[in-house]
């Protein structure tokens, strides 16, 4: 079960980091893209620009001079009409030189071509006579067209070799550049801020918004103004500085729902390890309560068993005293174990809120002498004491004596049990604000911080084994919580491993 959740939290973990990965490439791309199409976009216009231009200045009146660059010539023969036709296609270039003032590049003139494309059709009838060809065709088609095509190359050609070595800041403005981005990125859902530059080899030119910083790692650049052999000095770099912002807010939803459900599965596999635990605990718990039970109700039984087989024996049958004694020996022990099974039955009662407990105005101090006086005996046995410190000036309570009691006695009777030597117990009473306050020190064993934690569990004892040397089954803490709770008290404890523990009531005073 432990290897699955490692197994699903590892797929979850693989799967984001793969989307973050293929989310990265995506972004990479569509920035790429969107730079060669702002790149194209500027050598156009600028070539569009030029064009447009020259164009009005060979209008202006330029002279040309034509020359033939190429003739073809093809003559067809129909047999059947006596006709011969030739054809014959002449490619001409016109040469202009204009004024280099518009194009700001330090020449007096430059030398622009057009060419030109003059194709001829002559149809001549063959003379039947002498076999020879008439002097003049009987039809001549002559067709003139310019080949944009080829011109456009050509002085796109010139174009970039005259302004290769230009200052790139008088070939575009950096507004431009920075509206054309945007707009290309926008299109491309990239709707971040960007910082861009136009750099010559590795030197940043005055084309660049004000925060750009060149990082190789981080920046997406494409070649801008590309010469004849498609390359350039000039490149158009951007980055993104909150790239990383963004890439996660394109997967915000999927690392949220991935998250909360990784969650669902560690907090349900939690849960079943927890309860599994408990239920572990749980099964400690009653496995130690019945041999502790046991134990409890295994003393009782011999008592009576012996009792029983002494009163059968003839010899002490007619001994009246000793019978009665016998029988007073059966009474103790059968409600020796009578309370046990009340003290059971009525913790479970407590639990379901079906114990109806009466309660009256009484003093606590009396309460307090009255548990002292029934383990008073068992400590002067042990040569011990019990001595108490009644610094409260007012003690009166709303409690039920016969709990009340019964829950100072649980106390007593763990700090008796639980003191390997003569018993040494101190009871302090003190008022603080509307409370009372009653602390039980005593000099026994002590429990660790562990055992603290849960020593008012039911059924819980610290855990030693198969040892029970101290008779016990559990429930006379978990008891005294359920009764100073239902009194609107509190109760807990302090104690150091051979130091002896300290038990704290505080209860409402009333008026």
């Amino acid at each position: 079960m432990s290897l699955s959740l490692i197994g699903i939290i590892f797929v979850q973990a693989w799967f984001i980091d793969n989307s973050l990965t293929n989310e990265e490439k995506q972004f990479t791309l569509n920035v790429k893209r969107s730079l060669s199409f702002v790149s194209k976009a500027i050598e156009d216009k600028e070539f569009q620009y030029y064009s447009s231009k020259m164009m009005e200045l060979i209008k202006e009146g330029g002279v040309s001079d034509s020359v033939k660059l190429r003739e073809m010539i093809v003559r067809y023969r129909d047999e059947d009409r006596n006709e011969t036709t030739i054809y014959r296609n002449i490619i001409s270039e016109e040469s202009f030189k204009v004024p280099s003032l518009f194009f700001e590049i330090g020449l007096d003139s430059v030398n622009v071509s057009r060419l030109f494309n003059r194709r001829e059709t002559m149809v001549f009838n063959e003379n039947n006579l002498d076999g020879n060809f008439s002097v003049k065709p009987e039809e001549t088609i002559v067709e003139y067209s310019a080949l944009d095509e080829v011109a456009k190359k050509l002085f796109e050609q010139g174009y970039r070799q005259y302004y290769k070595n230009y200052p790139v800041y008088k070939r575009i403005d950096t507004e431009e550049v920075r509206q054309l981005l945007d707009d290309e990125l926008n299109s491309e859902g990239i709707n971040i801020d960007f910082e861009f530059a136009i750099y010559d080899r590795d030197l940043a030119t005055k084309v660049q918004s004000d925060n750009f910083e060149l990082n190789k790692s981080t920046n997406y650049g494409v070649p801008i103004f590309l010469d004849n052999n498609n390359q350039s000095d000039f490149n158009l770099i951007v980055n993104f500085p909150d790239r990383t912002k963004f890439l996660f807010s394109n997967l915000i939803w999927l690392i949220v729902l991935s998250i909360f459900f990784t969650t669902i599965i560690i907090v349900a596999y939690s849960n079943a390890v927890y309860q599994l635990i408990k239920q572990k605990q749980i099964s400690q718990i009653k496995t130690d309560f019945i041999n502790n039970m046991t134990h409890e109700f295994k003393t009782p039984i011999a008592t009576i068993n012996l009792a029983l087989d002494a009163i059968k024996n003839p010899k002490i049958i007619d001994d009246k005293e000793k019978v009665l004694r016998y029988i007073q020996m059966i009474k103790d022990e059968n409600k020796r174990m009578h309370a046990q099974v009340e003290n059971v039955l009525r913790i479970s009662k407590l639990e379901k809120n079906e114990l109806n407990i009466s309660k009256e105005r009484l003093k606590l101090h009396d309460i307090i002498d009255a548990a002292v006086s029934h383990v008073d005996l068992i400590v002067e046995d042990r040569q011990g004491y019990i001595k108490k410190h009644y610094s409260a000036a007012k003690s009166s309570v709303l409690a039920n004596d016969t709990y009340f009691t019964s829950v100072i006695v649980n106390i007593l009777d763990n700090a008796i049990k639980y003191t390997e030597g003569q018993p040494e117990i101190n009871i302090y009473t003190e008022n603080i604000g509307n409370n009372i306050i009653l602390k039980i020190v005593d000099n026994g064993i002590g429990m660790s911080k562990q055992v603290q934690k849960r020593v008012f569990e039911k059924f819980y004892r610290e855990h030693t084994g198969n040892v029970h040397n101290v008779k016990g089954h559990g429930l006379g803490l978990a008891y005294v919580k359920q009764i100073v709770d239902d009194h609107q008290g509190h109760v807990s404890v302090e104690s150091e491993k051979g130091k002896g523990s300290v038990f704290t009531i505080k209860l409402p005073l009333i008026s």
